[in-house]
């Protein structure tokens, strides 16, 4: 588990002016990887490190030798520590590397970005029990939280091929449904489609399959995370997801922020693993005296709306809800890890681990659309009038994300925007 350290000192400033602006969401305390390049070139993307408003060209420093990020994500932590110890070395005030890496910095507006790595694997789990629970009173008011839920951590194989990056859009999709009233099912576009705040775990090395990976060791295999929304088409899975759980209500679009904040980032702020009094406490192959100790993360995340109209008017994106990890998520990184490989299954560098939709207890805590409308009976009103059960095409959602607290440098991941488009045919 990664402890703080030189490259977390809050009086650390950068000689790229913008880093220490407040309120920065990539200061020299940051240091998250993406993968770039130059805006309308055909260029292969290359490793790039977030530094204020620019892109350190990685490989250009001569600190790497490969244009690979699995190939960057598979090194052991040591080594993984060193680069960011080397980077922050670099990017430091007074450094003596500044005026040839001055040469290979590149601003994030001239820049293209792609997905963070090459996803081989993706799962999402349901690690937020308050809108497990929500979500479970739609569809079983007597019973809404299922009795495996409070034991083992829940989750699907989901598709890597349709996860893209921000900024991108999709088409709405399209699939079965059957109305209450209606005799058979027909095919159409969905009708309820919807949003998911999400964060999303990327595996670093991985394991031989049929080798575990136990808590002591199951955080070292994780590199960092990113803002993952991954869209949901709530009529589809209402009726496909029996007997097996969803299938084209979730694989049609899913999107990523496009910069990785490494875990050793993360490190300052780490908090107790708790859970509520009255609940199963984790069995042993799911609990460690680390993870309990600070095996949570405290990371606030926020979503916001902005429509068609509003885009067009000039009017800023609304924000809908907002909440904390610690307040959201059930079970932590390390126990996704340690549970997915229990059974002998193998990981590899790039897998993601979707956290599932991460909602507080508190109602404008939802991380989704069909929570915060009770599932489309009280339509969100939005400061110009326009109403949203779910949504509409040309709907642009964004999703934020950041650490802060009392004697550390805020560090931001970003945001991640998609936007949807009309059914095809439509």
């Amino acid at each position: 588990m990664t402890t703080s350290n030189a490259t977390h000192d809050p009086q650390l400033r950068s000689w790229v002016a913008s880093a220490n602006q407040a309120g920065c969401d990539f200061p020299i305390q940051n240091l998250p990887f993406g993968r770039f390049r130059p805006a309308g070139s055909a260029e292969a993307f290359r490793i790039g490190v977030a530094i204020g408003d620019q892109v350190l060209d990685l490989k250009a420093t001569g600190l790497i030798h490969t244009e690979d990020m699995n190939v960057l994500m598979a090194k052991a932590p040591a080594e993984r520590q060193a680069l960011r110890a080397a980077i922050s070395a670099g990017l430091a005030e007074g450094s003596a590397q500044a005026a040839e890496w001055a040469k290979v910095l590149l601003a994030q507006s001239a820049v293209e970005m792609t997905v963070p790595c090459r996803i081989g694997d993706y799962t999402d789990f349901y690690t937020s029990v308050h809108h497990a629970t929500t979500i479970g009173k739609q569809f079983r008011p007597d019973n809404p939280l299922l009795p495996n839920y409070k034991w083992v951590p829940i989750g699907y194989h989901g598709r890597s091929s349709s996860i893209g990056v921000s900024g991108s859009s999709f088409k709405r999709p399209r699939g079965q449904t059957k109305a209450p009233d209606a005799e058979v099912p027909s095919l159409g576009p969905s009708k309820r489609l919807d949003y998911e705040l999400e964060l999303g775990w990327f595996i670093g090395q991985g394991n031989a399959q049929g080798e575990p990976i136990d808590m002591d060791r199951a955080e070292s295999h994780l590199f960092g995370v990113a803002l993952f929304n991954d869209w949901s088409a709530r009529d589809i899975q209402g009726w496909e997801y029996q007997p097996l759980g969803p299938f084209l209500s979730k694989n049609f679009a899913s999107t990523l922020s496009p910069w990785m904040v490494t875990m050793e980032a993360l490190a300052p702020f780490r908090a107790a693993f708790e859970r509520a009094s009255g609940d199963p406490q984790p069995l042993p192959y799911l609990d460690s005296s680390a993870n309990r100790a600070q095996g949570a993360l405290s990371i606030t995340l926020e979503v916001l709306l902005q429509t068609a109209k509003m885009g067009e008017a000039g009017e800023a994106p609304v924000r809908l809800s907002g909440t904390n990890t610690t307040r959201a998520a059930y079970w932590t990184p390390a126990q996704l890890v340690a549970h997915h490989t229990v059974n002998g299954c193998n990981l590899q560098p790039g897998d993601l681990l979707g956290s599932g939709t991460l909602s507080g207890p508190n109602a404008d805590e939802a991380g989704s659309l069909m929570e915060l409308t009770g599932s489309g009976k009280q339509p969100v009103v939005l400061p110009n009038g326009e109403r949203r059960s779910f949504l509409e095409d040309g709907d642009t959602l964004i999703l934020r994300g950041w650490c802060e607290r009392e004697g550390a440098v805020r560090i931001g991941l970003g945001e991640v925007s998609g936007t949807v488009e009309a059914a095809r045919g439509t």
